[in-house]
C-alpha cells in the first residue's frame, strides 16, 4: 500500500496494492459510514540509524517492522508453563504484622518474581530484577523493604527508601499498594510526581517520610529547592528503568543518584535488558544478584490484525468498529498528547463514552479517566504510550493503535494490555 504522498508503509513490504478502501487484513472490509472525514495525520515511515525513537509530535518516527508481526492467531486452549514457587507468603521471614497484611490481601503463593525477588532482598543485596508490568513486581520490593524499615526502626535507626518510576500513574499505583501492606504499621510515604501541586509534596516531605515515591523531574526539582536531601536514604528502588531511559531521564537518574549514599541498598528492575541497561546496571549496582522471569508469551494470548485504511477514513472507521457490541472495552493508542485529546472529544461526539489520559492532564483527571473505565462507566480509553505504562487493567477485550507506535517494544506493551487472566484479546492496528 503506498501513502497519499506516494512513500511506501514499510509495514506493507509484502502487502498487496490497497484500493484506497478501509480493509482488514483477514477479514471482511468494513463500511465508512459516510460520515465528515476527520481523520489524523500520518507520519514519516523514514527511521534514522542510531537514534532514539522520539515519543510523539512532529519529529515523531513510527517503527518500521514486517507485516507480518503484525498478524497472528491466538494459540487456541495456550496453556503457559507452570512456574513451581519454592515458597508460600508464610514461609518469608518478615514482620508478623506485615505478614498479617499480606495475608489480608489474599496474597498466598508468590509470584515467579517475587519467590525469587523477595529473600534475596531481605538479604540485603543488590537486585536486577527482569519483568514485565503485571509480574507482581511491586510486591516483590514493597513486602522486604517495609519489613527492612521495620527492623531497622526495632534497632533504633529510621531507614528512608526511595522509589524512582517513570510516570505518576505507576508512582500512585506502588502507594496504593503500599497502604495495604503497611496498614497500622507506623510506616508512611510520599508520592512526589509532576502534574500534581508541589506545596502538598513539599509538606509531606517534611514529616520525613520512610517511602518516597517520585519521578525523575520532580524529584531533581525538590532537590534543587533543598526540599529533599537524599544524603539519609539507605534504599533506592528504580522501577522500570528502561522506560525512565527511553523517556530521556537517564541524566536526571545519574543525578539523583550521585547524592546517594555509595554503601547503599539498590534494587534496579527493568522490562529489557539492553546494552544501555547494563550500563546503568554497572554504574548504580555492587554485585548485584539477577533475577529474570519468563513473561506470558504476548503472541499466544491475543489475536493481532491490522486494518488498511486511507487517512481521511480513520475516524469514521475507528467510530464504525467501536458501535459494535463487542468492543466493549477498549483501549486506544494515539501519538500525541493533542491527537489523544481530540479524538476522545470526537468519539464522544459520535455517542461512544470515551475519556483519555496524557501528559497534559492533570493527576486528578487522569486518575478520574482511568476509574470511569476500569468500573465501565466509559467503554474506551484513549491513550498515550507515556501515559498508560504501567498501567494494569483487567477485561480489556481490545487494543487499538490509531497510530503506529514508535518501536516494536512500544507495540507489544499496546498489545499486552489485552488477553488476560486465561483470556484471548484482540488487538488491531490501523495502517
Amino acid at each position: 500500500m503506498r501513502r497519499n504522498d506516494g512513500r511506501r508503509n514499510p509495514f506493507d513490504r509484502d502487502a498487496s496494492r490497497s484500493s484506497g478502501r478501509p480493509n482488514r487484513s483477514s477479514s471482511s472490509n468494513r463500511s465508512s459510514g459516510g460520515r465528515p472525514s476527520r481523520g489524523g495525520d500520518r507520519f514519516s515511515s523514514n527511521r534514522s540509524s542510531g537514534s532514539r525513537p522520539s515519543r510523539g509530535g512532529r519529529n515523531f518516527q513510527e517503527m518500521a517492522v514486517d507485516l507480518s508481526k503484525l498478524i497472528n492467531k491466538a494459540v487456541e486452549g495456550f496453556v503457559a508453563e507452570v512456574y513451581v514457587p519454592k515458597h508460600q507468603f508464610i514461609d518469608f521471614p518478615v514482620d508478623e504484622k506485615l505478614k498479617a497484611n499480606i495475608i489480608s490481601k489474599g496474597y498466598v503463593t508468590p509470584t515467579p518474581i517475587q519467590d525469587q525477588s523477595i529473600p534475596v532482598v531481605l538479604e540485603g543485596k543488590d537486585v536486577v530484577g527482569i519483568a514485565n508490568t503485571g509480574t507482581g513486581k511491586t510486591a516483590s520490593f514493597l513486602i522486604p523493604l517495609i519489613d527492612k524499615v521495620l527492623k531497622m526502626r526495632a534497632a533504633g535507626i529510621e531507614e528512608r527508601v526511595l522509589i524512582m518510576v517513570p510516570t505518576r500513574e505507576l508512582a500512585i499505583q506502588i502507594e496504593q499498594e503500599f497502604y495495604g501492606f503497611a496498614r497500622q504499621l507506623g510506616i508512611n510515604s510520599v508520592v512526589v510526581v509532576g502534574g500534581a501541586g508541589m506545596e502538598p509534596q513539599v509538606r509531606g516531605l517534611r514529616r520525613k517520610p520512610n517511602f518516597v515515591i517520585g519521578t525523575p523531574g520532580r524529584l531533581k526539582d525538590l532537590m534543587e529547592r533543598r526540599e529533599l536531601d537524599l544524603s539519609k536514604f539507605q534504599t533506592v528502588v528504580l522501577d522500570e528503568a528502561d522506560r525512565m531511559l527511553d523517556m530521556g531521564f537517564i541524566q536526571d537518574m545519574r543525578h539523583i543518584m550521585s547524592f546517594m549514599m555509595d554503601d547503599r541498598h539498590t534494587l534496579f528492575f527493568s522490562a529489557t535488558l539492553s546494552r544501555d541497561i547494563e550500563k546503568l546496571i554497572g554504574e548504580f549496582l555492587h554485585d548485584p544478584v539477577r533475577v529474570s522471569v519468563k513473561t506470558r508469551d504476548t503472541a499466544a494470548t491475543v489475536d493481532q490484525d491490522v486494518i488498511r485504511v486511507p487517512s481521511s477514513e480513520k475516524l469514521n472507521t475507528l467510530i464504525d468498529m467501536l458501535k459494535q457490541p463487542e468492543y466493549d472495552k477498549v483501549l486506544v493508542f494515539g501519538r500525541t498528547k493533542h491527537g489523544v485529546e481530540r479524538l476522545a472529544r470526537d468519539l464522544n461526539q459520535a455517542g461512544i463514552k470515551a475519556d483519555s489520559i496524557h501528559g497534559d492532564k492533570t493527576h486528578g483527571k487522569r486518575q478520574k479517566a482511568l476509574g470511569l473505565f476500569k468500573q465501565s462507566h466509559v467503554t474506551v480509553l484513549v491513550a498515550t504510550d507515556v501515559a498508560a505504562r504501567g498501567l494494569d487493567i483487567s477485561g480489556v477485550s481490545h487494543v487499538i493503535n490509531y497510530d503506529l507506535p514508535a518501536t516494536y517494544e512500544d507495540y507489544t506493551h499496546r498489545i499486552g494490555r489485552t488477553g488476560r487472566a486465561g483470556k484471548t484479546g484482540k488487538a488491531l492496528t490501523f495502517i
